[in-house]
């Protein structure tokens, strides 16, 4: 079994995409005591937005699920990035927060922020664990499918 995070994304055929700069008024994470809030990812690769539309019109739920995943990979870059490299530190997963684009008769967000989710436990195992919601909204920065935010309790520099 793998026993450092690299070995785990390599383990599992994970590759994280470049952190995103901020694109307004806002920085990318914020410490406050133990907990580290990254603000909110797109479904974008190394800058590219993927997933333009609405799930349940454009995309599928499955779609919607790979989109999910996608902002959960960019919220671990960025978290990689805040903890300088130093991702063990990472105690809990305490929350994250889905937006998903879709139809107003589509009713399973929960369902889409299973691919944020699922990472999750399959990246951190038991501290991968977290409180979740997850919305339907009629519209996303540039048109987006998802846009997940997360929360994480992390231990003091080792």
């Amino acid at each position: 079994m793998p026993n450092s995070f690299d070995e785990t994304l390599h383990h599992l055929g994970i590759e994280l995409p470049e952190p995103s700069s901020p694109g307004a008024n806002y920085v990318q994470y914020v410490r406050s005591g133990n907990l580290l809030f990254i603000t909110g990812q797109l479904s974008q690769w190394n800058g590219e937005k993927r997933f333009i539309g609405k799930v349940g019109k454009e995309f599928s739920l499955e779609d919607g699920q790979a989109a999910a995943r996608l902002c959960a990979l960019n919220i671990i870059a960025h978290l990689y990035a805040a903890l300088d490299g130093q991702i063990e530190r990472v105690q809990q997963c305490v929350r994250l927060a889905g937006y998903v684009n879709s139809e107003t008769d589509f009713y399973a967000q929960s369902q889409v922020m299973n691919g944020a989710s699922d990472l999750f436990l399959e990246i951190f195992g038991e501290k991968g664990r977290h409180t979740r919601m997850a919305v339907g909204v009629s519209a996303l920065p540039y048109n987006v499918a998802v846009e997940v935010e997360g929360v994480f309790e992390v231990a003091a520099h080792s």
